[in-house]
């Protein structure tokens, strides 16, 4: 994948953690709804349908009693290496009502840990401007620090 610094934001990090249970945490629905948001936020509901063209239902809850259901379909699974989601479809490949994102997680070994790389790529540089500014650094660094220590124990 060639990076397009006007759409992509992303971030690296080692995590001290084994692939094979990083892996679990974001395709188990029981694993995913204990990491998945940064507090206060919660995931109150995890369908995970991983394999390429299945279908996700993630809903986030926020402190307000906002929910937020978001809905996607995998394009690419490699089994502990790769998982590769969008929100421009919903389950069966039907159009979401806006595209906003492609996700891709990508897992590597690395002096026993495993390294971490986590992409986001925007249909548009102006939804990867109101990406950041909703906190995506933050938030999905909260997320990835949560991520790490549920896999340290599973």
């Amino acid at each position: 994948m060639t990076a397009d610094a006007a759409r992509d934001l992303s971030f690296t990090r080692l995590l001290s953690a084994p692939r094979a249970n990083i892996w679990r945490c974001w395709t188990e629905s029981e694993l995913l709804t204990h990491w998945f948001c940064p507090p206060p936020w919660t995931v109150s509901k995890a369908e995970l349908d991983t394999r390429p063209g299945g279908g996700s239902l993630i809903v986030m809850n926020g402190p307000d009693s906002e929910v937020m259901p978001n809905r996607g379909v995998y394009l690419d699974v490699v089994p502990n290496e790769r998982l590769v989601f969008t929100d421009a479809f919903t389950q069966a490949w039907l159009p979401s009502q806006k595209a906003f994102m492609v996700g891709t997680i990508e897992m590597a070994d690395e002096d026993g840990k495993t390294r971490y790389t986590a992409t986001v790529r925007h249909w548009s540089a102006e939804d990867r401007d109101a990406h950041e500014k909703m906190g995506f650094f933050v938030g999905w660094g909260i997320a990835t620090d949560q991520l790490e220590a549920l896999a340290r124990t599973i």
